[in-house]
């Protein structure tokens, strides 16, 4: 298959590619929902790959019905550059929608020297666990702020999480997932992802245990993300920023802004 050239187009069809080694893509007309099989992260729907932006707010929602009776979060990701009519029918349909920084990374930009806690975790890791747990424990404290959860918290949600770490240790053997983590007295304090497929990769659940902010964790396992994805040969490696603050963080690590991705979800 003859890879995109154009850095949106890559995008798409990595979108379109990575969540169907863990999940099934049931079609929706224009739009594709992705439904996890196993444990880890839940998926969304999106566009379906190649076609029009014509989606309306009953194919929105029709894929909420599907959602709910599914029991997975009603959620919609895409990036407004390609698919800009979408947003006007989730919106119809009384979605909240949350813009994020799309950032592809450029190459010659040099990274910084390794960080002498981070490395990458292979599948027999004794803080795998802690790993997978972690950016649950981050997200449930948005924000950059030093926080107050930290090793208790994140050997709850460990513990209530120790299903999920097989079927992880499955993808990191097959290459499908890298993790890696910055570890500190037997407490992983920062974890976060890549997902390659062919040449392109994700960053992705970059997450620092909120007592252990401020300290440039999340960067370094960025940037231990970003080596190993291009020893791997991977040469476009992305990520969404949460905000235009986070987004400045990553432009030291040489990312760039080529367009802007949208989450939609239910308004709490």
């Amino acid at each position: 298959m003859t890879t995109p050239q154009h850095p949106l187009d890559r995008l798409e069809h990595y979108y379109d590619s990575v969540p169907r080694a863990a999940a099934r893509a049931e079609e929706f007309g224009p739009l594709t929902l992705f439904v996890r099989e196993g444990p880890g992260w839940p998926y969304y729907a999106r566009p379906a790959l190649g076609r029009p932006d014509t989606a309306g707010a009953a194919d929105v929602d029709r894929v909420r019905a599907r959602q709910r009776e599914l029991g997975v979060p009603e959620a919609f990701e895409w990036v407004a550059d390609v698919t800009p009519g979408l947003r006007r029918a989730v919106e119809a349909s009384g979605l909240r929608v949350h813009e994020h920084p799309l950032m592809v990374r450029d190459r010659d930009v040099a990274l910084p020297d390794p960080h002498p806690l981070v490395r990458v975790l292979g599948p027999e890791d004794p803080f795998l666990a802690g790993a997978l747990a972690l950016p649950h424990v981050a997200f449930a404290a948005p924000g950059t702020g030093v926080g107050t959860a930290g090793p208790a918290e994140l050997a709850a949600e460990t513990t209530a999480r120790a299903g999920d770490v097989p079927a992880a240790a499955d993808r990191i053997r097959a290459g499908r997932t890298v993790l890696a983590a910055a570890v500190e007295n037997g407490v992983a304090l920062c974890s976060g992802m890549h997902l390659p497929v062919g040449p392109v990769t994700e960053v992705a659940g970059v997450g620092t245990l909120p007592s252990a902010r401020r300290r440039g964790l999340g960067l370094a396992v960025t940037a231990a993300l970003v080596a190993d994805a291009e020893a791997r040969g991977v040469d476009t490696v992305f990520l969404s920023a949460g905000d235009d603050d986070v987004a400045r963080m990553y432009g030291r690590l040489g990312f760039r802004r080529v367009a802007t991705a949208l989450i939609a979800e239910p308004a709490e």
